[in-house]
């Protein structure tokens, strides 16, 4: 069994994928395998991928499933193969060669800790771009991932017990799976972080997935619902989520209302007011708001 165990989870990438798991295969640390995720490719994507891992050093394999998305392929990849921790890695991302030895040196001097992540590069449309002060990384997240994710998954890795308890990605969330994941683990969970900038993240693309759908914010009001419907918070984390909900669904419910979308308007109004309604302070009694919850949900991709 592998220490650590990379999932990359891909569609439609033949070349960006290349990199990716070039850049897995290059680790100076050795105790990990690869599984590529392909998520229903109609390109030449899973034959370029087989063909990239021959004569691996470590365990590496393709496992082809049809197009459910990328959270379900993250899970089938984990659910491949077992292993004491999980790293992912996203098809159009790179793993500087020492970023599992650094941070697993980390986790080994912090074993109280079951999720690290490193700092990042970004180079988006083949320029660098430096994070903005309201991305920075820290170990307690909770509330600041309220507003926007602050975990990202190609930095990430995970023991995997941790992973099993909070059940893995969401696979109702077709984006924004990763927020929601996180979401649940800011609560409890500190995450350490290995400050060394040991991933980097590519983004400009035209098929990146984050802006291939419109309006990623209906996904975070959905996460914060489902969060709000099946966490017991105290006062104070739940005013924090409230707060943020609040704006989202007004800024959701204004631009529905731009476009002539007046019912989706008014959901995102009512679902506002079900949320401070239905969530008693005190007891956390959320059974009406899980029903807000289906009806956010259902109606997310409208």
């Amino acid at each position: 069994m592998p220490r650590v165990l990379c999932v990359i989870p891909v569609r439609n990438r033949a070349d960006f994928v290349l990199d990716a798991i070039a850049s897995v295969l290059s680790q100076t640390y050795d105790d990990h395998a690869l599984v590529v995720v392909d998520d229903g490719s109609d390109d030449r994507t899973a034959v370029a991928a087989e063909e990239a891992m021959q004569g691996a050093s470590i365990a590496a394999s393709v496992l082809c499933r049809p197009h459910v998305g990328v959270a379900a392929a993250r899970n089938a990849g984990v659910a491949a193969v077992d292993s004491a921790w999980i790293a992912f890695l996203d098809s159009d991302d790179l793993w500087l060669e020492t970023k599992l030895a650094r941070q697993m040196a980390w986790v080994d001097a912090h074993p109280t800790y079951r999720l690290t992540q490193t700092a990042e590069r970004w180079i988006d449309a083949g320029r660098h771009r430096n994070p903005r002060y309201w991305h920075r990384k820290e170990e307690q997240l909770f509330p600041r991932c309220l507003e926007r994710c602050l975990v990202s998954p190609s930095a990430v890795a995970i023991r995997r017990d941790a992973y099993d308890e909070l059940g893995g990605f969401d696979e109702s969330f077709p984006v924004c799976e990763d927020y929601e994941l996180w979401l649940r683990v800011a609560l409890d969970e500190p995450v350490g972080l290995v400050p060394e900038q040991l991933v980097v993240k590519r983004g400009g693309h035209a098929d990146q997935l984050s802006r291939s759908m419109w309006g990623l914010d209906r996904y975070r009001v959905a996460a914060l619902v489902k969060f709000l419907a099946q966490r017991s918070l105290d006062a104070a984390a739940r005013e924090a989520v409230l707060r943020v909900l609040d704006t989202k669904c007004a800024l959701l419910a204004g631009g529905a209302a731009r476009r002539g979308r007046h019912d989706e308007a008014a959901r995102y109004r009512a679902l506002a007011t079900a949320a401070h309604d239905l969530v008693p302070p005190a007891c956390g009694d959320s059974r009406g708001l899980r029903q807000a919850h289906a009806r956010a949900t259902a109606g997310v991709g409208g």
